[in-house]
């Protein structure tokens, strides 16, 4: 950069500041940077500009800069001058909220900030999302903001960014660029496309000789790529990119170490790594370790600081305004006050009305306006019904409906009602609801307004006008004069003395958002009026400016109600004019001379911006300027700005007149006009950590968090005011104390009309003393606004009871948020004016929200770089986190009527999540410090003192059992046969001709059958072609491969009739062989399979090209098809030697992505198709249908083995035909009337939302499912009962008993323990309480209690089965109603798992151990690897005995361990899926410490972010949860098995290797 000439010919005070730098520079104090940076800026105005100035510094000394401006002539002026000569952008009028002193705090702090720079994560976005492009792409560079040559810097760096990131995650970056495809990266989002592709090919040539190798995974991390658009078929097994063999140490424990599995080389992991490294700074204080567990988690209560300022001062009295003075001429009454002018000065100007252009277009007189009043008095008490049934009698309401720029209609209208004695309500334009109940609590039936207005509203179709939602019937008046009738002469109204009766009604918004009508009374009206003329030296004749709504508040009261009082000519801008023309009301004070002008902070911002296009505008005859918004934190600067830019047109400093207004209290305070020359009053400069406590404190130590206000003046004329606290009685506040400002004087509202309770609290408040004592009997007003009585009686208004937000105990002002917002440079990503900041309770305390307009040209980067420093800024300054900051796109957020942000709707959109946000950015981790602490386990407690714990409550210990297999004997059938296979010879002998398959298809029609003998003669012909074919031997594994059907049937029996031991797989999907092949690939390794018999069709699948993609097809065992046998008997029927040789191998993938194979020998087999017999009394004579996947657990056992054994006809129907034909499942079990069904929750979960809204078609097609005693739910997880009670409830109507439907439970370690079978009880249900669950414990309550979890038991144990309840840490039991792992022991439990390497320690641990104390210890157990509780029941089982109910929480292996306590997925699952209509499913799991919610949107793109606070809202406040991350994807991206569970596993691995697709990720800071 250039320097100036010489450092000497410099002004002595930037020398000095050169010299502190190169001090704080020297001494560390100041990075190099910051240094460069700040001398830059100094230098910058004595710089001769030059064209070489390096882009990179003026880029970089933008951000500081209180806007870009022109060289300034001197500092000192540069802060003002800058401003307002800078070249005008789109949005430059949005300047109206600006603070000088409020902008160098905040880039003071952010510069505090930049030295410790946090790195925030940003957050992933789908490009498509949102369709507001990024700048770069399509507006051409803005001039004002940045060099030429700023944006292809910023190209370049997002190449850099994007090589350097291709360099770790090589092979998806190349994949991506060459289909050029748009990349959901953050980094390389912002490549267009064409250079995309053009740096694609360079990148391909430098990979093209690296080969990347591929990280050696165990076989558990499974990567499932699904396609987005429908469910992948059910994947089950873990897809691995590359399958090797199991390696030597994988044996089941190396299978569950997932986490240490994923390459953290991805994207996402790198940002969630930074976002743990963000969160692990401390931010507030940290929380205290541990607590020994108590039984209710306790929140931790915020404990007040001993170091908070607390108030020193004596108690306030109250402070008295001057004496009403008592004017002779005053009138008794307002209206007689018209009267007088009316009949005595009737060509006077009253009010003149301006055009669209502000041109004056018509002056109302006063003769004009009180002959046409009376004209409207007389039409509305004779004119609108009949002489015996008038519509309208004094005292009535009536609403006043008039376009905001018609003041002379509605001036004529209000007066009109006055003296008809009924009672004005005027309000805004029609529609709005919470304006409806304003009407309905006013009674109101009768609404005024012009023709023009009238014809504006929506009609129906016959003419009428649409009854608006949520207001009362009402009869539509127009007022023009045309349809008024004259009175008659004799015609007088009855003007009487102003008393207490009610004169108008003026409408407020609470903070809530509901409307309230605060009644002003006739003395009130007149007395108020009267106030105002003294305060504001009004005299006859005066012309006043108003720029404010002349319906309610200040315009109301100077411009329509003194105005008559007085005879003054009041100009009215209306708010459209000055949207054209914001000059205009300076144009008018100036054309009209005007003593007096009415405006808003708003007002002088827009004149300053236009201020260069009228430069001879003179405002010398202004005596007061009335500022009626003085009461906001950027007022000062308003009104500072205003002067210095206004003085040289005759603007006199003292004519500026802030004043502070309540519906409530009417006018509070009003700064009386100075004395020419006199100085001006003071300012208060205020600590903001004080004022948060309430007290205060001039701000002296950091002058950036200092509040500058200026004083509203002094009390009013004749009123009382008093300061009391904000909450609880109405203590008054000592004198450096802030509190709510009350108000006593004639001058006030009476009430709020029809809400008797609240208006005692806030129109009749006594205050009392320290000790609750009244003072005085006076009654005060609340006037809603904060503040304090300054030296001199001068009254300072800090805030409004509103936008108090009590966060911790501590308030903070919604304003002075907004302001500290604003004052970080964001002229290039949101718009000024458009902010709003309330607060939400979540989790026990309330949560500061932040919502912004974005502008449509704002970049990804530049927004968040924004919403960062907001962050910043207000924590620095305020103190305070905030919870949640959202930027919408512009011009989205709900509007008042005249263009301000409706707050309380903006607070209901984002509760509801219909705010729509196009950028978020949640920090609860920084906000919430009220969490309860972690809970640290106890230490290891002994046998003996669990042993002593169990008996001293005198638990009996929890175990429960089926009933006793010995003493039930079936017919000699197991005595004679000891294996399936001589069961089924012997079926083939005595019942050759029985069927006992039948499959059906999607039409509902048997396409193949199996009779006893065809099923024996087809499985000899399999075993011939293994032996001879296959050449195996006896005890090879076979894995076969089919469809769901007869097949796969035969060429089991057929392995068992050669001796082979069959493994059922699932057939590859030939759409999406990538994911589903690599499965089978898997298990016929690991199964070490020495074949695969398979169909033809399956078999050339096997072999194809597409599958060589997938999987190395060279090295397949030899592949048999089934479907050609050739007619060859089998010499003999191997026999095995013992019942406990290995039948059959059971594959299947866990929830948590695990894939084990567990052995099941011949005796287990006989032991589980007996159990199920006796639990379901299955014969011969009786016919179930089956709707189950069968290649694992109890669904192949129901489909392969039970018919076999027991006789009975199995209908099948395969799952995958219901996509086809929902009906299918429930026809057949109606056409066939079933008595007993089973399926799997994907069935039930189809047939419910599919047919949900089809029960009279149902009933139509004949459907009757009266016939069903038992449907069973095949499961191996908690009962999902909300999907049981609404499948029972649906189709209730076709005749399903209640009482039919129930769910098995089985695990990998024994397929079926429980299943609810014909006779015994019926299931059960319990509420248990979630956070004891937590806690490991079960405490049971009510139905309908808070965080109560329903239970339903899962069907009754079967015969022959024991279990017990066992502590997983100590191995021993637990009593009654205490939750445990759930242990099993039976004869039909797996003998262990199937691994290459027989792991013996792993074995022994699942499948047979002790437990290690206790009456049961003899026994060898199988743990489950659930959790559970036993509970006796009142109920009597089977036996005669009480039934033991077991009662399955959820699997161990998916629990989350979190802040030392144990959390079911399903349970956070549940709560979530609940909190937006537009949530499909839901899944979350845990990557280091971080909760990661993934949600499938099933909406339109524009609500994935509504979700994100909707989600951390609804865990914080149900699980006290923290959520680290918020994952929007696709409907169908989360998989899910065969059996409807969902694969949480795939899932995490998916999203760490950033293959999910997401619509949006959000990283919780």
């Amino acid at each position: 950069m250039a320097e100036p000439a010489a450092v000497s010919s410099l002004p002595r005070e930037v020398r000095e500041q050169l010299a502190e730098l190169e001090l704080e520079l020297s001494e560390g104090d100041i990075t190099q940077k910051g240094y460069e940076k700040k001398r830059a800026k100094l230098l910058a105005p004595y710089v001769p500009q030059t064209q070489g100035v390096d882009p990179a510094l003026q880029k970089e000394s933008r951000p500081q800069m209180p806007a870009p401006s022109a060289a300034p002539a001197s500092a000192s002026s540069s802060s003002s001058s800058s401003k307002f000569h800078r070249a005008r952008s789109g949005g430059a009028r949005d300047e109206r909220y600006r603070s000088d002193i409020h902008t160098e705090a905040v880039q003071a702090a952010l510069a505090k900030h930049k030295e410790q720079k946090m790195a925030l994560p940003m957050p992933t976005k789908r490009r498509s999302t949102f369709v507001q492009s990024p700048a770069d792409a399509c507006t051409p560079p803005d001039t004002s903001s940045a060099s030429e040559d700023e944006g292809s810097l910023r190209r370049q760096a997002a190449l850099s960014a994007a090589l350097h990131q291709s360099l770790q995650n090589a092979e998806s970056w190349i994949n991506r660029s060459v289909q050029g495809s748009s990349t959901s990266s953050s980094a390389s989002s912002t490549l267009s496309h064409g250079e995309g592709k053009g740096t694609s090919g360079s990148l391909a040539d430098v990979f093209a000789n690296t080969r990347i190798e591929s990280f050696s995974v165990p076989p558990d991390v499974t990567a499932t790529t699904s396609t987005p658009s429908a469910r992948p078929a059910a994947i089950d097994l873990p897809p691995s990119g590359i399958v090797k063999g199991m390696h030597k140490g994988s044996n089941r424990s190396s299978l569950m170490d997932t986490a240490d599995g994923v390459p953290v080389s991805s994207r996402v992991s790198t940002k969630i790594q930074q976002l743990l490294n963000t969160l692990k700074r401390p931010k507030r204080p940290p929380l205290k370790e541990f607590f020994v567990d108590d039984f209710e988690e306790i929140v931790e209560v915020p404990q007040p600081d001993p170091n908070q300022p607390k108030p020193e001062g004596r108690q306030m009295t109250p402070v008295k305004g001057e004496p009403l003075g008592v004017v002779c001429n005053w009138p008794p009454a307002l209206e007689a006050a018209l009267q007088r002018w009316g009949t005595t000065q009737a060509k006077c100007p009253c009010l003149t009305a301006l055009d669209v252009t502000g041109k004056p277009v018509y002056t109302l007189t006063y003769g004009k306006l009180w002959s046409r009043s009376l004209k409207l008095a007389y039409t509305l008490l004779n004119k609108l019904g009949t002489k015996n049934e008038p519509v309208l009698k004094p005292g009535d309401r009536v609403a006043l409906v008039y376009p905001n720029n018609d003041p002379v209609m509605f001036m004529v209208a209000f007066y009109g009602c006055l003296l008809a004695e009924v009672i004005p309500v005027p309000i805004e334009d029609a529609g709005g609801q919470q304006i409806g109940f304003l009407l309905g609590s006013c009674g109101i039936a009768l609404a005024l307004t012009t023709e023009v207005c009238l014809k504006g509203l929506p009609k129906t179709q016959n003419g009428e006008i649409v009854q608006f939602k949520g207001w009362p019937r009402l009869k539509w008046v127009v007022t023009d004069s045309k349809y008024l009738s004259k009175s008659p002469k004799d015609w007088q109204p009855n003007i009487s003395a102003a008393g207490t009766e009610p004169a108008y009604i003026e409408y407020k918004t609470s903070k809530e958002g509901s409307v309230m009508g605060v009644t002003v009374s006739r003395v009130a009206m007149l007395a108020h009026c009267q106030a105002l003329s003294q305060a504001c030296n009004y005299s006859e004749g005066e012309t006043i400016v108003n720029v404010l709504d002349f319906k309610k508040d200040a315009g109301l009261w100077h411009g329509i109600l003194t105005n008559v009082m007085n005879k003054l000519h009041t100009i009215s801008v209306p708010y459209s004019v000055m949207k054209t023309c914001p000059l205009s009301w300076v144009q008018r004070v100036h054309a009209h001379k005007a003593k007096v002008a009415l405006v808003k902070c708003r007002d002088l911002h827009w004149a300053m911006m236009a201020h260069r296009d009228q430069r001879d505008v003179s405002l010398s005859s202004l005596r007061m300027l009335i500022v009626t918004d003085g009461a906001n934190p950027w007022s000062v600067s308003s009104c500072d700005a205003f002067l210095s830019l206004f003085q040289s047109h005759g603007l006199k400093p003292e004519a500026i007149c802030p004043c502070a207004t309540s519906p409530e209290a009417m006018t509070v305070a009003i700064r009386r006009p100075g004395v020419p020359g006199a100085p001006l009053p003071g300012r208060a400069i205020l600590s903001m950590n004080g004022l948060s406590f309430g007290v205060i404190r001039v701000n002296t130590e950091d002058k950036n968090s200092a509040l500058t206000v200026q004083d509203v003046g002094h009390v009013m004329p004749g009123g009382m005011m008093c300061i009391v606290k904000p909450d609880g009685p109405p203590q008054l506040c000592k004198t450096d104390e802030i509190g709510e400002i009350c108000v006593s004087s004639r001058a006030g509202g009476m009430m709020y009309y029809g809400l008797a309770g609240v208006t005692k609290n806030t129109f009749e408040v006594i205050p009392v003393n320290s000790s609750g004592s009244p003072v005085g009997e006076v009654p005060f007003v609340r006037s809603g606004l904060l503040g304090f009585v300054g030296p001199g009686s001068l009254v300072f208004v800090v805030g409004k009871m509103d936008g108090l937000l009590t966060v911790s105990g501590r308030r903070h002002n919604a304003d002075d948020i907004v302001a500290t917002g604003l004052a970080v440079e964001s002229i290039k990503t949101v718009y000024r004016g458009r902010i709003a900041v309330f607060s939400v309770s979540v989790f026990y305390d309330e949560r500061i929200v932040v919502v912004a307009e974005q502008r449509p040209d704002a970049s990804e980067e530049d927004s968040f770089q924004w919403m960062s420093r907001v962050l910043q800024a207000i924590d620095s300054i305020h103190q305070v986190g905030v919870y949640c900051l959202a930027l919408v796109p512009a011009n989205t957020l709900p509007k008042t009527p005249l263009g301000g942000i409706h707050i309380s709707q903006t607070k209901q959109h984002f509760l509801e999540g219909s705010l729509h946000p196009c950028n978020i950015l949640m920090c609860p981790h920084t906000c919430v410090t009220n969490l309860p602490k972690p809970r640290q386990k106890q230490p290891g407690v002994g046998p003996a003192s669990v042993m002593v714990g169990n008996l001293v409550a005198g638990k009996r210990i929890a175990q429960a059992s089926g009933r006793d297999l010995g003493q039930i004997e079936d017919n000699d059938l197991v005595k004679k046969h000891q294996f399936l296979t001589e069961v089924l010879q012997w079926r083939a002998q005595a019942t050759p001709d029985h069927p006992l398959f039948l499959l059906l298809n999607a039409k509902g029609t048997t396409v193949c059958t199996a009779t006893c003998l065809q099923l024996h003669k087809k499985a000899e012909r399999i075993a011939s072609v293994l032996c001879d074919k296959g050449h195996l031997n006896a005890g090879d594994n076979v894995v076969l491969l089919y469809p769901p059907g007869i097949e796969l049937i035969t060429a089991f029996y057929g392995c068992l009739y050669s001796g082979c031991v069959p493994v059922t797989v699932r057939p590859p999907h030939a759409q999406s062989l990538v994911a589903t092949l690599p499965t089978v690939r898997m298990i016929v390794e690991v199964s070490k399979a020495a074949c695969i018999l398979t169909t033809q069709t399956l078999m050339r699948l096997l072999k194809s090209r597409e599958a060589a993609g997938a999987v190395d097809v060279k090295t397949w065992p030899t592949i048999i098809d089934t479907d050609d046998l050739p007619r060859k008997r089998l010499a003999q029927i191997y026999k095995p030697p013992t019942p406990e040789m290995l039948a059959y191998l059971d594959f299947s993938v866990s929830t948590t992505g695990m894939l084990t194979g567990v052995k099941m020998s011949h005796a287990a087999v006989s032991g589980l198709c007996r159990a199920i017999k006796l639990q379901c009394e299955l014969y011969s004579s009786r016919q179930i249908a089956i709707c189950l996947d069968p290649y694992c657990g109890l669904g192949f056992v129901l489909w392969c083995l039970c018919s076999v054994y027991s006789g009975h006809q199995s209908i099948l129907i395969p799952p995958m035909e219901l996509e086809s034909n929902l009906f299918l499942w429930l026809s057949t079990v109606s056409q066939y009337k079933i008595r007993d069904t089973f399926c799997s929750y994907s069935v039930m979960e189809l047939c419910t939302k599919g047919l949900g809204n089809q029960v009279e078609m149902l009933k139509a097609r004949g459907i009757n499912l009266s016939c069903v005693r038992t449907c069973v739910v095949v499961a191996e997880e908690r009962p999902r009962v909300s999907l049981t009670h609404s499948f029972s409830k649906l189709f209730k109507d076709i005749g399903l008993s209640s009482r039919a439907v129930s769910t098995t439970f089985g695990s990998r370690v024994n397929v079926a323990i429980c299943l609810q079978g014909t006779s015994g009880p019926d299931p059960t249900t319990v509420y248990v309480d979630l956070k004891s669950l937590r806690h490991d414990r079960v405490r049971l309550v009510e139905r309908g209690a808070p965080q109560s979890l329903l239970l339903s038991e899962s069907g009754k144990i079967l015969p022959g089965v024991k279990v017990v309840i066992v502590n997983p840490e100590t191995k021993g039991p637990l009593g009654d109603s205490h939750l445990g792992e759930i242990w099993v022991n039976s004869p039909h439990t797996a003998s262990g798992y199937y691994t290459i390497y027989d792991n013996e320690t792993l074995q022994a641990d699942h499948f047979n151990t002790r437990l290690s104390f206790g009456d049961a210890a003899q026994t060898l157990w199988a743990r489950t690897g659930y959790l559970g509780f036993v509970r006796r029941t009142e109920l009597t089982a089977a036996s005669g005995e009480r039934h033991d109910a077991l009662y399955v929480v959820g699997a161990l292996d998916e629990t989350l361990e979190l802040r030392g306590l144990r959390y079911h997925p399903i349970d956070i699952e549940t709560s979530v899926s609940r909190t937006h209509r537009s949530i499909a499913e839901c899944a979350v799991f845990t990557w280091t410490n971080l909760l990661v919610v993934v949600v499938e949107l099933c909406g339109c793109e524009q609500e994935a972010l509504d979700l994100v606070p909707l989600v951390t809202n609804v865990v914080l406040e149900e699980h006290y949860l923290i959520v680290g991350v918020v994952v929007v994807v696709d409907p169908g991206v989360i998989p899910i098995n065969s059996r409807g569970e969902k694969q949480r596993m795939h899932l995490r691995d998916s999203f760490l290797a950033d293959q999910l697709d997401p619509i949006y990720v959000a990283y919780n800071m």
